[in-house]
């Protein structure tokens, strides 16, 4: 069965770009349809679904802007690409500020153009399932982050204190353990939540051009600069600004970061203007900044200017509880992107996945449940579904091992007598209460349930 054929919505006031775009767009395998300006495709988005518009800036009556804000209220998760003139790039940027994915000049690249709708569908297919999935009524979701465990119920309190604080955040913790999401529960629970929020990672921008990307430039202010251009500060402003990898900067440049954190204003590279600006920052680092402070690639008082709200992200192994959790909601999350039926997994994968140390902590829990969708033909996710690596040491059946069977195995199925004596000894000491028991050996009722089940244990009921 052929997946549903996306519908695009363009919007422009010149009858020959709307036909261009429209044949460009068809031939690529969309449906499209047109609007001759902002009010008549206002009126479409209220009659009609539609998977991404594509709108002109500058149209009678209803122009882009007025477009862009009534889409966004009408649908909060539909993405806006903005068409606009060589000489009015400030206005497509004053368009990003407002909401906009992106924004394409006129005479466009046809390659640009499927570049940028395919980004835009992809990420507008993610959000839809992100909102569905992720709700503020899932009694293990707050702010939407997924989690019941300890390090989570820890996070949730202090979230509730600074959220809407304009405090700086300096989040700490391995590569994986889910910075970004809780940098964006930071803007989207705030009351900055309708300005932008601008990431920044700043292990990816080249050296030379770090102030340019922070600060902007003026034109001519170095080879290249043909025209000025805001910095990631100057998008920023009224929201929040998220600095990803921030011990990667330069020394010489953290000076220039300090200033704009204790002043709130800055210079384009190139330029005398001062601007001001009004930021709430977020900082991320999976690197010691104090052993980088002692080797002296850190600047201390950078380090406790940004420390003002220090928040440590647990890795996953230390989030057991959360595992099962994450992996449903991933299952359903991809499940819809790759259009299957899923409803569950085998007992035996969830013990898999509650086994496993995840080096590579929810990225890589993702990562593994996108694959094992993939490849699933069944109602159920099943062992064969998983990765080589993620399966390979599965452990033989508890109190069992075999001549010539190697150390790993033998210490699995040694660990596996010892858990159900464990096991046996709590369901005594509770008179068979799961839920005590669970709590008397700190894993989740859920988990227990499942070991049980795994060591072949009479099921009990509280």
């Amino acid at each position: 069965m052929s997946a549903e054929r996306k519908q695009l919505l363009v919007v422009d006031d010149e009858p020959n770009l709307r036909r261009v775009l429209s044949a460009q767009l068809t031939r690529d395998g969309y449906d499209v349809h047109t609007a001759e300006d902002g009010e008549q495709g206002l009126q479409m988005l209220a009659d009609h679904h539609f998977d991404l518009v594509i709108s002109d800036l500058k149209m009678p009556k209803v122009d882009g802007m007025q477009l862009l804000r009534e889409a966004s209220v009408l649908e909060p998760q539909l993405p806006v690409v903005i068409i606009t003139a060589h000489g009015t790039v400030d206005n497509a940027v004053e368009a990003l500020k407002t909401g906009a994915f992106d924004y394409i000049t006129k005479p466009f690249d046809q390659d640009e153009v499927r570049m940028v709708v395919r980004k835009a569908l992809r990420v507008g297919d993610l959000s839809q399932i992100e909102a569905t999935h992720v709700s503020a009524d899932n009694p293990e979701t707050r702010f939407g982050i997924i989690g019941t465990s300890a390090p989570i119920r820890e996070l949730y309190d202090v979230l509730e204190r600074v959220v809407d604080t304009p405090s700086t955040v300096l989040l700490t913790g391995e590569s994986g353990t889910g910075k970004e999401v809780v940098a964006r529960a930071l803007h989207e629970h705030s009351s900055r939540r309708h300005k932008p929020f601008i990431k920044v990672n700043c292990a990816a921008i080249p050296r030379d051009l770090m102030e340019s990307e922070l600060f902007g430039h003026e034109r001519g202010a170095f080879t290249g600069a043909v025209a000025a251009k805001p910095g990631r500060f100057e998008l920023a402003n009224g929201g929040t600004l998220f600095l990803d990898e921030i011990g990667t900067i330069p020394v010489d440049m953290q000076v220039k970061l300090l200033r704009v954190l204790q002043e709130r204003e800055f210079e384009r590279v190139g330029g005398v203007r001062t601007y001001k600006v009004n930021v709430r920052l977020v900082a991320a680092t999976n690197t010691d900044l104090k052993q980088q402070i002692a080797a002296g690639a850190f600047r201390e008082d950078l380090y406790y200017r940004l420390n003002v709200v220090p928040l440590p992200l647990a890795p996953l192994r230390e989030r057991a509880d959360d595992i099962l959790l994450l992996a449903k909601h991933f299952t359903k999350k991809y499940s819809e992107a790759l259009g299957k039926v899923i409803n569950g997994m085998e007992p035996a994968v969830a013990e898999i996945l509650l086994g496993y140390s995840w080096p590579g902590n929810i990225r890589e829990l993702e990562n593994v449940i996108e694959r094992s969708v993939l490849f699933c033909d069944t109602p159920e996710l099943s062992v064969d579904n998983l990765p080589p690596d993620i399966r390979q040491d599965r452990s033989p059946p508890a109190g069992q091992t075999s001549p010539g069977v190697g150390l790993k195995a033998q210490v699995k199925a040694a660990t596996s007598v010892l858990e159900r004596e464990l096991i046996v000894r709590a369901l005594e000491q509770t008179h068979n209460n799961v839920t005590h028991a669970a709590r008397l050996l700190k894993i989740s009722r859920k988990g227990l349930q499942l070991k049980m089940k795994e060591l072949e244990l009479r099921e009990r009921s509280d």
